[in-house]
């Protein structure tokens, strides 16, 4: 498979401990899944596997060109007593080369003013932003999944398939091969075969390799539940949250 896969995303299981050697408190219940060192995880062969054109969101690696740093807000999670409450992941998109997929009309999101005209200039009365919506920017704010998600499984440590779905549709096109080596319960595959992507996985957990065919399964008998991508985020202050 040398070369083959155009989009490699990796988020592998990995813990760390402050200066004082205290494991992180999200961290501690990692105690009981195997590991990475992050030395062990920048040493794995990335780029003989990756196509010249790849890009993967991956923790850094050797001649690879960082396009952006993601930002990924959530509003809910573990409440801290003694620092500030962690409510963001960041995602590091690198590509291999200057030549990569990129596809933005597929991720725009409604304009703040969708109907903004210039009113002055040689494009008086015209569209001042993209009639498809806007770039979506670099903050990303999807419901993280907790108990009450309807994607929620046995994995600690979930991703929401509408975030790789993002990642999926801007990064990839239809028919593109994507790879995730640490796929967990495999949301990266789920977001892949949704947008007519094929994807490969592997992970060292056996029940969360059993979840993720299981979850594979119910997508292609249609009845695997995903929260939609663009779903407006529950606003309590809104009738029906604002669904």
């Amino acid at each position: 498979m040398n070369g083959s896969f155009s989009t490699i995303l990796a988020d592998s299981p990995w813990r760390f401990t402050n200066r004082t050697g205290k494991m992180a408190p999200e961290h501690q219940r990692l105690h009981r899944y195997q590991t990475m060192s992050i030395e062990a995880i920048c040493a794995l062969p990335v780029q003989r596997v990756a196509h010249d054109s790849c890009q993967r969101d991956a923790p850094r690696g050797e001649n690879l060109k960082l396009r952006n740093r993601i930002i990924w807000h959530f509003g809910h999670g573990l409440h801290c007593t003694k620092r500030l409450s962690g409510r963001y992941e960041t995602i590091n998109w690198w590509t291999k080369s200057d030549q990569y997929t990129w596809n933005l009309d597929a991720i725009r999101v409604p304009a703040k003013y969708p109907g903004k005209r210039y009113f002055k200039g040689p494009n008086v009365g015209k569209l001042s932003g993209n009639p498809k919506g806007k770039n979506p920017s670099d903050v990303w704010d999807f419901p993280n999944v907790k108990n009450n998600h309807p994607e929620k499984t046995i994995h600690p440590c979930q991703f929401p398939v509408e975030l790789v779905e993002r990642l999926v549709l801007a990064m990839t096109d239809v028919g593109d091969v994507v790879l995730d080596p640490y796929m967990g319960v495999g949301s990266s595959i789920i977001a892949a075969l949704m947008h007519d992507r094929m994807a490969y996985g592997c992970d060292v957990v056996p029940d969360y390799v059993d979840v993720a065919r299981q979850r594979v399964r119910e997508f292609h008998a249609g009845a695997l539940r995903t929260r939609p991508m663009g779903k407006p985020i529950y606003d309590p202050n809104q009738s029906n949250g604002g669904h």
